[in-house]
């Protein structure tokens, strides 16, 4: 391996390659199989990860280290230079031991991180306002009008309550002594015993009003001071709004892209037209937008590429030390669509469909539903791209009868699908699963060996809203997510084991086996959390539930064909 005089590439040696076909298009980055080239640039990066001693970084591999341990995504990128020889650029996302300057890796598209750039002159403002506002809210005058309008309020009201619990009382002494004068006075005494009451009555009501106007008058005032207080710190929290917002907008009009043409876009325009908006926060720093970017401002034809994990995985996300991952879909597909404009580009596997014959492997039928044996790489619906689905299947076998799923599968994931043929048996069975009252076991094949039999996960689920179909473990916004497994059988490297969900989550099985705090086993075959493979092992194997006719529970069960 050698480097230019940048030491941005590192090139090849000409032995390692010889045997090494070029690829016929630049890899899909969404879903991907690493090429040879992308592999053997890894590596090198790995090993140099393994061996530097300059970065002072936690990621979490040496437990006598110091400080937070924090993963990073790495990427590489196989070019070829305008003389035909290949090497490779190297790049992290974000930030790396605080700085994004490292003469290994290509630079930022813009970093914000100079000396007296405009970004940290802006940062510093907003954080002498920060603080000013933290002081104001701090202040012990301002804290004490809070304690005052909080005392004189409790006060009021249970002054107030008093006396007009009083005046009633009052009112109540009258009404008696009213029947007891009315028996013993003639009509002129009694008219001026009333008349007395009248201005007792009246004198009662004088005094409750003058109790609730002193009180008022009082807490007017203090909210008076307060809102004097407040009114200078909302004037600050304001300025730290609009210069917040300046700021992110010139650091937007900053981050300008380029494709293979030379033409450029800002983030403002990429994420314009996007579901967003506008560029989420941190868009435009991960690695592949880095790398793909300097290659086009320096002359080199992308190749291939490939991102891989390094260090301890995030308490929410399933990451693996040296496993590949592909780019992420909220903040760097729009961004990559632009930067890949004109590139020939794999195809994306996804949208693959399977040659299609119509049949299916129907276990039962009747007037009611029919429960399919659904095969992994089948979808329960129609996608975006791709019709052939369960649904699609069914509708061609039925005829007139229109297919109602009650619940889905994964694409990977194979076993028993139950499809209604009425909306009442629909709505019937449906409703058992959302009172979740279904019983459903499935069978996973998992990547390691798990030491316990059995036992039961409780993992709060969410999507990941910037990385979608993916999960990721919150338990501030998740669901509740609980799954019982018990252990089948163990084998030298794997272990067979049943699930039970009693939750219905997306991605639930997949995350409660993958995750740290689950099994810390992906299953195989799981490309989203785990390592591909020619299928994801997981099968829906057996189902229970009322038939919503007879009333009467029915089951069913698929043999697991792995």
């Amino acid at each position: 391996m050698g480097e230019n005089s940048e030491g941005k590439v590192s090139y090849f040696l000409d032995s390692s390659i010889a045997q090494i076909a070029l690829p016929e298009r630049f890899t899909f980055p969404f879903y991907y199989e690493p090429h040879p080239l992308t592999r053997l640039a890894a590596a090198e990066l790995q090993h140099y990860l393994e061996t530097q001693t300059d970065l002072e970084h936690n990621f979490g591999l040496d437990a006598s280290q110091d400080g937070s341990a924090i993963g990073k995504m790495f990427g590489v990128l196989v070019i070829q230079d305008q003389a035909g020889k290949l090497g490779y650029l190297s790049a992290f996302s974000g930030k790396l031991a605080g700085t994004n300057d490292h003469p290994k890796f290509v630079p930022p598209v813009f970093d914000m991180l100079v000396e007296d750039s405009f970004f940290l002159k802006g940062v510093e403002i907003i954080n002498t306002i920060n603080a000013q506002v933290t002081a104001l809210t701090a202040d012990e005058g301002y804290q004490r009008l809070h304690r005052d309008i909080a005392q004189a309020t409790t006060t009021s009201q249970q002054e107030i309550a008093a006396f007009r619990q009083q005046v009633k009382d009052n009112k109540a002494s009258r009404k008696s002594l009213r029947d007891q004068l009315r028996a013993s006075l003639n009509e002129q005494e009694y008219a001026a015993a009333e008349a007395d009451l009248v201005k007792q009555s009246l004198y009662d009501k004088h005094l409750l009003k003058t109790l609730t106007d002193k009180w008022e008058q009082h807490l007017e005032g203090l909210h008076s001071k307060l809102a004097q207080a407040e009114a200078d710190i909302d004037a600050l929290k304001n300025e730290r709004k609009e210069r917040s917002a300046a700021l992110q907008q010139q650091l937007f009009d900053q981050y300008v892209f380029l494709n293979k043409d030379g033409k450029s876009k800002s983030l403002q325009e990429i994420f314009r037209l996007t579901p967003f908006g506008k560029p989420p926060s941190a868009a435009g720093e991960c690695a592949m937008p880095k790398l793909l970017q300097y290659a086009f401002a320096n002359g080199y034809k992308p190749i291939a590429t490939g991102e891989f994990w390094w260090g301890a995985a995030p308490k929410s996300e399933i990451r693996q030390h040296k496993h590949f991952y592909p780019a992420c879909t909220g903040k760097c597909k729009p961004i990559l669509e632009h930067m890949l404009e004109g590139i020939p580009v794999d195809d994306n596997p996804l949208l693959a469909a399977p040659e299609s014959d119509n049949t299916l492997n129907i276990l039962f039928e009747d007037a009611s539903f029919v429960v399919v044996n659904k095969p992994s790489g089948l979808r329960s619906v129609p996608g975006v791209n791709v019709q052939d689905s369960v649904y699609t299947r069914l509708k061609h076998l039925l005829g007139d009868a229109e297919p109602f799923i009650v619940h889905r599968l994964d694409m990977d994931t194979s076993g028993l699908l139950v499809v209604a043929k009425t909306p009442e048996a629909h709505r019937h069975i449906q409703r058992q699963f959302l009172k979740r009252t279904v019983s459903k076991r499935y069978t996973a094949l998992l990547s390691k060996v798990i030491e316990d039999s059995e036992g039961e996960i409780d993992l709060p689920l969410a999507a990941d809203l910037f990385n979608r179909p993916r999960q990721i473990v919150c338990f501030t916004t998740g669901k509740k997510s609980v799954t019982k497994w018990k252990v089948v059988a163990r084998y030298e490297a794997m272990t067979k084991i049943d699930f039970w969900p009693l939750t219905g989550r997306t991605h639930q099985l997949r995350m409660h086996s993958a995750h740290e705090s689950g099994l810390n086993a992906p299953i195989v075959g799981d490309d989203l959390y785990g390592t591909a493979a020619e299928r994801m092992y997981l099968h829906a194997a057996y189902i229970e539930f009322i038939h919503p006719v007879s009333r009467e529970k029915v089951s069913f069960e698929a043999p697991v064909a792995f």
